[in-house]
């Protein structure tokens, strides 16, 4: 106990206040965004036990039990680490292991894979603490109308029987959620029908299951909020949102939207990625950036629909849909661009996506997952701070960034 109570004083810099005979932590000093939406709270301070928040308050309030460290972070801002919604995690192992450690880098806690899981890796890794490394949670295989040529992972089903048997089989394995494509990929396939994702959401909730659906269109939006979805994965791409759109999701209050904004269509600095990606791939990447019109009439879609069902009082949570850890930095921006507020992405991307997920952190109160992010400078005053990350803890332990930079970019 001594020996992890050491390293962890020696990784943040702490100044211990005497020979450790508990595993607590008190922080004090730092600018904290609870993950709520509330103010800000100046001066703050909380206390870390057993990987966990038990306790949160102004500098000062909170005794910590003898024997504690304590952590200052004077001139930091600190918020709840980013809980992802829709994600796609690597099957094998490894693979899946080095993934979620690069999103717990930039900042991220949890990581929800979602539809494409091969196997039973993702299963079994649920429980798992992966050293340095995000939670993550599983979809299993997702529910679609024949693709041939995408991905043969998802079921493909043509009839309400086997919607109903791919669903039950769903429900022997604890699926987190039950994830649909209704796409028909640009008139390349056949979509999934009323009366295919009608029996999926039905029998999902015979089993205490939810759905969520990769969308594309309005008239899709529309049917699949009458069929009682739970949760959208993308939102509306095929044109603006309308007046009986917004009615059906009002009347269903409890629906949550994750955006999943697709690319700006404007050419990104991508210097602050640096940590992790070789030079000269990172090069490449910088070069490739350029402004594209018809990228920027598809956000323009996207940012409108956002725009307007969060001004709605709609749910909203938070997704990237890709694997790139550090996207969801870029996302959070895009959120802003769409006319969200920093303090309603926030909460998006914190406490409302671990309240979807239905995962125990989100927020830094106490009785939470200790997972948080310190940060240079305040995210609310601009969003694009969430980068400036100078430490992330995960289930209280720090992440050790610096091996992880090493390892990625071959410096070490």
């Amino acid at each position: 106990m001594l020996a992890g109570l050491l390293s962890v004083a020696l990784a943040v810099s702490a100044c211990a206040t005497g020979e450790s005979t508990s595993d607590a932590v008190l922080y004090e000093g730092a600018q904290l965004i609870i993950g709520d939406g509330g103010a800000v709270l100046e001066n703050s301070a909380f206390l870390v036990e057993d990987g966990r928040f038990t306790a949160v308050g102004a500098a000062g309030s909170i005794e910590a039990p003898e024997g504690s460290s304590h952590v200052d972070l004077a001139g930091k801002t600190v918020m709840p680490a980013i809980v992802n919604a829709h994600a796609h995690l690597a099957s094998p192992r490894a693979d899946r292991t080095e993934e979620l450690q690069h999103w717990a880098y930039y900042g991220t806690g949890a990581v929800m894979s979602l539809g494409l899981d091969d196997g039973n890796v993702g299963f079994e890794m649920r429980s798992e603490d992966i050293p340095n490394g995000a939670r993550s949670r599983s979809a299993g295989r997702g529910i679609t109308a024949p693709e041939e040529g995408r991905s043969e992972v998802p079921f493909w089903i043509t009839s309400e029987a086997e919607a109903r048997a791919a669903v039950q089989e769903l429900a022997t394995e604890e699926v987190d959620f039950v994830k649909i494509w209704v796409d028909d990929r640009g008139g390349r396939y056949e979509k999934l029908t009323p009366e295919l994702y009608g029996p999926v959401i039905d029998e999902a909730h015979k089993h205490g299951l939810r759905v969520t659906a990769h969308v594309f269109t309005l008239e899709d939006a529309k049917g699949l909020l009458r069929a009682g979805i739970d949760a959208f994965a993308h939102g509306i791409r095929d044109q603006d949102v309308d007046d009986e759109l917004v009615q059906l999701w009002t009347d269903r209050p409890e629906v949550v939207l994750v955006p999943n904004l697709p690319n700006p269509g404007v050419a990104l600095d991508l210097s602050w990625i640096s940590g992790t990606i070789p030079a000269e791939r990172l090069r490449e990447m910088q070069a490739s950036q350029q402004d594209r019109p018809a990228a920027q009439e598809s956000f323009g879609i996207q940012a409108r629909n956002l725009d307007r069902l969060n001004s709605a009082g709609i749910k909203v949570a938070f997704g990237t849909d890709g694997s790139s850890p550090w996207t969801s930095h870029q996302e959070m921006e895009d959120m802003v661009r769409s006319g969200m507020t920093p303090a309603e992405v926030i909460v998006a991307a914190t406490s409302a996506s671990a309240e979807l997920m239905e995962f125990n952190a989100g927020s830094v109160a106490a009785g939470k997952l200790a997972d948080f992010v310190v940060l240079d400078a305040n995210p609310i005053d601009d969003i694009t701070n969430t980068r400036r990350i100078s430490d992330v803890y995960i289930r209280g332990q720090r992440v050790e960034r610096e091996s992880l930079r090493e390892r990625w970019t071959g410096s070490e």
